[in-house]
C-alpha cells in the first residue's frame, strides 16, 4: 500500500488547504548498552572461532544488557534522545509505538511502561509485534495518525533485549544477536517535502515455524517442561531463513522501486535490516546498487530486531551519507515471515 493512494486508487493523505497532508521523520535517537560481547568471548562459550562468524554473518561485536534492564528501559534511552533533538518532552508526545519481540512482560505493554518513564501524560499508544520488521511497520502506523490530521506528534520505537530469548548454549543462534533502540518522531510534513513516499509490506505465516520462541504464549504456557527443553528461547531455520530473505527482500524492494518510476540508480543510500551480511550482499547485488550506496554495521551491532534499523540510520547520518533530501529505501524481513520496504526523503 502506499502512503500516496488507498487500494482503489484514490489519495489517501489528507488534504489540508489546497496541500496533501505528508508525514516526515523528524527526529532520531538510538541508544545500545555499554555492555559488548566479541567473537573472542563466544569462543569461550560455544564451539565457534571469530573468522566463521564473521565470514557466515559479518558481525564481530553485539551490545548486551545487563541484568535486570528491561526493553522499555532501551527503549527510553533512545526516545529522550529523540525527543531531546526537537527540544520536547514526553508532554509533547501523543502517541507512543514500541515495536519488540521482547516485550518487558506480556501486559500492560512496553508503549505503557515508556509512556510512564517519559512523563507522556495524555498519550496513548500500544505495542507492535513484527519481528525483524518491526520497526517499518511501526512507522507506516504511525505515519497514517498523521496523514489523517488526528496526531501531530507521534513516537515510533524500536526496540529488543534478544539477549533475554538467546540460548548462549546454541551457536546456530547466540552468535547473531544484540540488544539496541532506535526511536523517531513522525510529524507533518512542511509544504512541499515529500517525508515519507511509500511502503510495501507483506506476511506469509506459512513460515513461522523457521524462527520463532515455541512457549509462552497460550499454546504452550511456561511449564518445568517447557523450560527444560529450552523452549522459551529463538529456534531458527537457517536455511529456510536466509532464502527467504534474500528473495523477498528483493521482491518487495523492486516492486516499491517500480511503483514510483524509480531504480536503484535513484537511491541515495540503500538501509537494509542488519541480519547478515550475505542476505544484504545479496539483495543489493539483485537491485543493481554499488556498495557505496549500502549502510552496513551488523559488524558493530549484531541483529538488534526491531532496533537494526534505526540504529544504522544513525550511523548513516554520522557518517555524512544520509543528508536532509536524501532518498532513502529502508528493508527488512524476519520472523512470521514479515517484510517490507519504504521510501523516504530525508528531512533534517
Amino acid at each position: 500500500m502506499s502512503l500516496n493512494q488507498s487500494p482503489n486508487g484514490r489519495e489517501a493523505e489528507r488534504v489540508v488547504g489546497n496541500n496533501v497532508q505528508r508525514a516526515k521523520i523528524s527526529a532520531l535517537g538510538t541508544y545500545t548498552p555499554p555492555r559488548l560481547l566479541t567473537n573472542a568471548d563466544l569462543e569461550k562459550m560455544v564451539e565457534t572461532t571469530d573468522e566463521w562468524i564473521i565470514e557466515r554473518t559479518g558481525i564481530r561485536e553485539r551490545h548486551i544488557v545487563e541484568k535486570g534492564v528491561g526493553t522499555s528501559d532501551l527503549a527510553f534511552e533512545a526516545a529522550k534522545r529523540a525527543l531531546a533533538q526537537r527540544g520536547l518532552s514526553g508532554r509533547d508526545v501523543e502517541v507512543i509505538i514500541v515495536a519488540t519481540v521482547t516485550p518487558d512482560m506480556f501486559f500492560p505493554s512496553t508503549a505503557c511502561l515508556l509512556q510512564h518513564k517519559l512523563g507522556a501524560s495524555g498519550a496513548w499508544g500500544f505495542d507492535l509485534s513484527a519481528a525483524c520488521s518491526g520497526f517499518l511497520y511501526a512507522m507506516a502506523t504511525g505515519a497514517q495518525f498523521i496523514t489523517s490530521g488526528r496526531h501531530k506528534k507521534v513516537l515510533v520505537v524500536g526496540a529488543d533485549v534478544m539477549s533475554s530469548i538467546i540460548d548462549y548454549t546454541d551457536r546456530t543462534t547466540c552468535i547473531i544477536f544484540g540488544d539496541g533502540a532506535g526511536a523517531i518522531l513522525i510529524e507533518a510534513a512542511e509544504p512541499g517535502e515529500d517525508g515519507l513516499i511509500d511502503f510495501n509490506y507483506e506476511i506469509d505465516g506459512s513460515g513461522g515455524d523457521d524462527l520463532y520462541m515455541p512457549a509462552g504464549g497460550s499454546r504452550m504456557p511456561s511449564s518445568v517442561e517447557t523450560v527444560e527443553k529450552k523452549l522459551h528461547f529463538v529456534h531458527q531455520n537457517g536455511p529456510q531463513v536466509f532464502k527467504f530473505a534474500v528473495r523477498k527482500m528483493y521482491e518487495v524492494c523492486d516492486t516499491l522501486l517500480k511503483r514510483n518510476g524509480l531504480t536503484g540508480d535513484d537511491i541515495d543510500i540503500f538501509i537494509p535490516h542488519q541480519a547478515n551480511i550475505r542476505i544484504i550482499e545479496a539483495t543489493r547485488e539483485r537491485l543493481g546498487m554499488p556498495p557505496e550506496k549500502v549502510l552496513i554495521n551488523i559488524d558493530r551491532y549484531g541483529n538488534t530486531t526491531a532496533g537494526t534499523i534505526p540504529l544504522a540510520t544513525a550511523d548513516a547520518i554520522t557518517q555524512g551519507r544520509l543528508k536532509k533530501g536524501s532518498l532513502v529505501l529502508y528493508a527488512s524481513a524476519g520472523a512470521g515471515y514479515t517484510v517490507g520496504a519504504a521510501l523516504v526523503r530525508w528531512s533534517f
